[in-house]
């Protein structure tokens, strides 16, 4: 009786961890990650592959998903950038999407927000289906060179979420995994790279 007792109870536990794992963030499967499909929890700000660095978006090509270009030229033409990596096999990350969309659009005109689908060339349809679902209107980027795919393949988790400033400086860990408070988390980050460039925050939604 015990044994079968102490069996349910490591079963319990193991599909608690399992369950919590998942709701937070998922292997990215890139670069240096763990293959074993290790999971990191929401909200952390860990080895992420790019922690220490600073310029990481110096020069690069990148394909958008509406086959278009995304270049540093871009990102000059923004006081801050905001990235969030994310897979379509990702469930946290398909989860979050609809606030990504819904943060974009209220963005003022001197913060962008873009995308980076690390498995939308090789699933392309199914990307869109998933942003056009979300209501996400803005820009997503795929495959690309340079320092764009530096980045990309050190990212080990997803979603890994990054503000750039227009120089593609990092101004802030990398957030990594999903947020209770997602919109709150993104101004946060946003303000604070504002406020170190002397620059007007932004206001939080609904004030």
């Amino acid at each position: 009786m015990r044994k079968k007792q102490g069996r349910k109870r490591i079963v319990l536990i193991a599909m608690v961890l399992i369950i919590g794992a998942f709701a937070s963030g998922c292997s990215a499967g890139n670069g240096a990650s763990d293959s074993t499909g290790g999971m990191q929890d929401g909200g952390a700000k860990g080895d992420d592959g790019i922690a220490g660095q600073t310029a990481i978006l110096q020069e690069f090509e990148a394909e958008t998903l509406d086959g278009g270009v995304f270049t540093q030229e871009n990102l000059a033409e923004k006081d801050v950038t905001v990235l969030n990596f994310w897979t379509t096999w990702c469930g946290p990350c398909i989860a979050e999407m609809p606030d990504i969309a819904a943060f974009e659009k209220s963005l003022p005109d001197n913060i962008g927000l873009v995308t980076v689908c690390l498995d939308g060339s090789t699933d392309a349809e199914t990307a869109k289906q998933i942003l056009s679902e979300a209501g996400y209107e803005g820009v997503t980027l795929l495959t690309g060179n340079g320092d764009f795919k530096k980045c990309s393949d050190a990212i080990q988790y997803t979603p890994t979420t990054i503000v750039v400033d227009k120089d593609g400086n990092m101004t802030c860990e990398a957030i990594i995994g999903g947020q209770a408070d997602l919109e709150k988390t993104l101004t946060d980050a946003v303000n604070a790279a504002l406020k170190s460039m002397g620059k007007a925050e932004m206001s939080h939604a609904g004030n």
